[in-house]
């Protein structure tokens, strides 16, 4: 049960629920920026729902599992609203941010996924622990390949560091 846990935080911190767009780096004005962003944050929204539509048909719900499921669902909306508002806010100071501003936004959005990960263990707990021995086959090896995709994901989106000083210790 621990294991499937910290694989669904692991989840969590790097699906697509969490992953965010940046407006476009032309954008200054914050008017320019909250039109640009409007887009960016209906796909948000759109990954988030595809998100719950994919679990919700894998992990086969059952009627009788649809509130245990909905209480999950409205989480991962939520996280999803959450770190969308975070990233607008930094997308539109990103330009008059100092270098201390920008490690406490950092600090913000770190924190924020955090609480919003413990709010998500605690929503699946409930609903896993609802699960037949089959469909929590279905999560775990769901939750694992996604994991395993995210970790994959973040490899590639990375440049590798050329040595101990291209390394950041305050960003991922």
């Amino acid at each position: 049960m621990k294991r499937t846990l910290a694989a669904l935080a692991a989840l969590c911190a790097f699906s697509p629920v969490f992953a965010q767009s940046s407006a476009p780096a032309a954008a200054s004005a914050p008017a320019v920026q909250n039109a640009a962003s409007a887009p960016a944050a209906s796909k948000r929204e759109a990954r988030v729902e595809e998100r719950i539509a994919q679990l919700h048909a894998s992990l086969k719900i059952t009627p009788q599992q649809e509130t245990q499921w909905s209480a999950f669902a409205d989480v991962m909306r939520d996280n999803g609203r959450t770190m969308a508002d975070l990233y607008r806010q930094r997308i539109a100071q990103r330009d008059t941010m100092s270098a201390l501003d920008d490690m406490k936004q950092y600090e913000q959005i770190t924190q924020a996924n955090a609480d919003g990960t413990k709010r998500l263990v605690a929503a699946f707990e409930p609903l896993y622990a609802s699960l037949s021995p089959e469909q929590k086959k279905l999560a775990d090896a769901s939750f694992r390949e996604d994991h395993g995709k995210a970790r994959q994901n973040r490899a590639h989106r990375r440049p590798h560091a050329a040595g101990a000083d291209a390394a950041s210790t305050t960003k991922p």
